[in-house]
């Protein structure tokens, strides 16, 4: 399972699956001491990991960079 901010890599390096987000590089996880915000991005890669069945599938993030609450 990766995390990806370049979408254009993922497509050229092909992982079993990525998880991508329109974040800024250095924040793939998330904005700084935001845990619900992390905890969220972290389910949703446990969750790809349990549902994927295509492989090299690249999974869009719904998030945007402090544009979405996270409780």
């Amino acid at each position: 399972m990766g995390i990806s901010i370049a979408r254009s890599v993922s497509e050229s390096v092909k992982p079993p699956r990525t998880y991508y987000l329109k974040y800024p590089f250095g924040h793939a996880m998330g904005e700084a001491f935001n845990r619900p915000q992390q905890k969220q991005i972290f389910l949703d890669c446990l969750k790809i990991l349990e549902t994927a069945t295509e492989p090299g599938k690249i999974f869009d993030s719904q998030y945007r960079w402090k544009r979405h609450k996270f409780e």
